[in-house]
């Protein structure tokens, strides 16, 4: 009775105060696949009889446009206000808002009526001042002939001729006092002085405009094409200079350099299909920030680019002839040293430091540890190390990468 009570007692330690046997052996069994598939990992590739792909792409020379990228603000190329140069009440309004107006468009209308009548009392002057002029000269002709038989005095004839030339005078003040007439009354017609889209009213029909009153009406903007304005550092403005890009160009100097040439980003994260050129650099640096302001012109034929709007700007600062570059996936950093997988037409790999330079787009420019026609690897890395033969994939030419991949030991 009493040994049965012991193996009861026995048997319910072992499930309820100790860890079950089963686990334990389940737990040996799962460290032992997992040592397994990891010695299988690690063991070279070519014992197994296959090889790991690695992707790889050869080490490139080619001639390499380098761009910055910077923070712009597009405005137009040309604002002008149209404003009211004559006081009187707005009559009429003869456009649509934000609708595209042509030069000489009439735009608004003032009220004429004052400075009609202001025209028509000059050219009242105007007829009388020459009446007087020609009667001034019917008396010098009566005169003349008197004189000249010594019935009129040289009192006489002086007096005459004076009076001609007076009269002459008056007729050109009423001219002039015509003229400024008919100036005045054409403003009471505002045309648009540019073409290009004009904005809100300010103004209603109605209201007093001009000296005593508002003279800003509206504002007309030129967009068809834009300014983008965006500031550099000095270091990169004088970089650009002394390469081959003409970032600022003075008086028809640096003709056979190569325009430094812009693209932007729209807000809706795609590059602008159209590029300008920086026509302007500010010969002053900014004391405060050290920067140059810099700008650039860029067409706008769908008028999709609004003044105002806030861009990223990419300017090309440097063209490199000949670089040598590589994927910038292939490239790796670790413990402070960069380095990239080269793979050798036999499969072998070699992790090689190297000199890397400016990144421009998905490629690095490689300074010095490669050599053209080479290959690195792009993709699984934790694969590669120095023991381990990989097969090289990824190239469209198989021909051309056995002809073109330099082994390791031809590098060294």
């Amino acid at each position: 009775m009493s040994d049965h009570k012991e193996g009861a007692d026995s048997a319910r330690s072992g499930h309820k105060g100790g860890f079950p046997r089963w686990a334990f052996l389940l737990i040996g069994v799962l460290v032992v696949v997992l040592l397994s598939v990891w010695l299988l990992l690690r063991r070279p590739a070519s014992d197994s009889g296959l090889l790991p792909e690695v992707r790889v792409a050869l080490v490139d020379t080619a001639r390499l446009e380098v761009y910055e990228e910077f923070d712009g603000s597009i405005r137009a190329i040309r604002s002008v206000e149209v404003t009211a140069r004559v006081e009187g009440v707005l009559e009429k309004m003869l456009f649509r808002e934000g609708s595209y107006v042509k030069k000489g468009q009439t735009l608004f209308v003032i009220d004429p009526r004052l400075y009609q009548a202001q025209v028509d009392r000059a050219l009242a002057q105007l007829d009388r001042a020459k009446a007087l002029k020609d009667k001034a000269d019917r008396d010098l002709n009566r005169i003349r002939p008197l004189y000249n038989q010594k019935a009129a005095s040289q009192l006489d004839l002086d007096n005459a001729e004076a009076a001609v030339e007076c009269a002459q005078a008056d007729v050109e003040i009423a001219r002039v006092d015509l003229l400024e007439a008919q100036v005045t009354l054409g403003y009471t017609r505002v045309v648009a002085p540019i073409s290009g889209y004009i904005s809100e009213r300010m103004v209603d029909v109605g209201a007093l405009v001009g000296p005593g009153g508002k003279s800003l009406l509206a504002t007309i903007v030129r967009s068809d094409t834009v300014m983008i304005d965006f500031s550099m550092t000095s270091l990169q403005y004088f970089q650009g200079k002394d390469r081959d890009v003409n970032v600022r160009c003075d008086d028809g100097e640096c003709l056979d350099r190569l325009p430094s040439y812009v693209t932007i980003t729209l807000a809706d994260g795609s590059e602008y299909p159209y590029r300008g050129v920086v026509d302007f650099a500010d010969p002053v640096v900014d004391t405060d920030s050290g920067t140059i302001s810099v700008r650039a012109e860029m067409p706008n034929p769908d008028g999709c680019l609004l003044p105002g709007e806030k861009t990223k700007v990419k300017v090309l600062l440097d063209v490199l002839q000949g670089a040598m570059t590589v994927p910038a996936e292939a490239v790796r950093e670790e413990e402070g040293e960069t380095f990239v997988y080269v793979v050798s037409a036999d499969g072998s790999v070699e992790a090689r430091p190297v000199k890397v330079g400016t990144k421009a787009g998905k490629r690095i420019v490689v300074k010095s540890g490669l050599a053209p026609g080479e290959m690195v690897a792009t993709d699984r890395f934790e694969l590669l190390f120095e023991a381990v033969v990989v097969k090289p994939v990824g190239l469209s030419d198989k021909h051309n990468l056995k002809k073109s991949a330099v082994p390791a030991e031809a590098k060294r």
